[in-house]
């Protein structure tokens, strides 16, 4: 059973069987026990960047979203030769490879889109990484690098990115500031970070004080938290990472040293270092809530509200 909405977005969500999708001789069949639902989930349905590119470059037929997933390995090519039947797996859908999203009760993807799962590790915690602990890791190691004596500022630190930000951030040796709401400040903090609370005032003149920042990890948007204040608050080597691109944006990445976006793009390079640091317990998922696939409707209605803390989950 997959979760598909037609190409008008003013369709809400269904359930509906689809037939299984042909294995490739480089592919891999999962059979999906959780599934992690992000904002990126109900942007593509809405329209915009996302969803133009969806349209030229992913698979034709209804529009199934997801990214996430973990599950265990049910079918392998014949060329598969890093993974076996019965692996434990945790990884990410890429339309680009012509893949079907993840709302779905089995995903066919590549090797190098899925890291293997120790028994250890949970298949719902697992399913919290693909994307939000994917985005700061890349921002964190791929577009700076963060470790002792760094400074990281995270916008928006309460979210389900936002908490693994500050997370990975202490993890390399950085002190992690977080801008979060009063009922939140002491979740920030027990993630090593200096919690600034937004209710009090205007948070970017509060941690001026705590700066200059070498990354800020910006999940809110220019809207709210512009990025001419946010450079100011920058060191000179500093940037701003943005998850949230409005057209004004454009132009400070195309042109700004010190401007540049993140989306996570689940690999296997990227995901088993973060599986490694879930086993050990460096990263702990908050799970706010648990939908059954065929309710992925509130669950995109809960996360368009914006006031989610740690992740959702949808079980098949």
């Amino acid at each position: 059973m997959l979760i598909a909405t037609s190409r008008s977005a003013t369709i809400p969500l269904a359930l509906q069987t689809l037939p299984s999708r042909a294995l490739g001789r480089g592919d891999v069949r999962v059979a999906v026990k959780a599934i992690g639902v992000n904002p990126v989930d109900w942007k593509m349905r809405e329209g915009g960047p996302l969803r133009f590119a969806h349209f030229f470059l992913g698979p034709r037929g209804p529009l199934v979203v997801g990214v996430d997933f973990a599950g265990e390995v049910v079918e392998i090519g014949r060329d598969v030769t890093e993974l076996a039947v019965g692996a434990r797996v945790v990884g990410g859908t890429d339309f680009s490879r012509k893949q079907l999203g993840s709302y779905a009760d089995e995903v066919v993807v590549r090797p190098d889109q899925c890291a293997v799962l120790p028994d250890s590790v949970s298949f719902e915690d697992a399913a919290c990484l693909p994307v939000a602990a994917v985005t700061p890791w890349i921002s964190l190691t791929e577009h700076s690098q963060i470790g002792a004596g760094s400074k990281v500022l995270v916008l928006g630190a309460s979210g389900g990115v936002g908490l693994f930000a500050l997370a990975l951030a202490r993890k390399l040796g950085a002190a992690a500031y977080g801008v979060c709401s009063t009922r939140n400040a002491a979740l920030v903090e027990s993630h090593g970070a200096v919690a600034i609370d937004y209710t009090r005032g205007d948070a970017l003149v509060a941690a001026r004080a705590h700066g200059p920042f070498d990354l800020v990890v910006h999940m809110v948007g220019t809207a709210t938290y512009p990025l001419r204040a946010c450079r100011q608050l920058l060191s000179p080597r500093g940037i701003v990472d943005l998850a949230v691109v409005r057209a004004s944006d454009v132009w400070p990445i195309a042109f700004a040293r010190q401007v540049t976006t993140v989306l996570g793009r689940p690999t296997r390079a990227r995901l088993t270092p973060l599986v490694d640091a879930l086993s050990k317990r460096e990263l702990e998922p908050i799970i706010e809530q648990r939908f059954p696939l065929a309710e992925a409707e509130r669950a995109h209605q809960l996360s368009r509200a914006g006031k989610v803390v740690g992740k959702l989950l949808l079980i098949p």
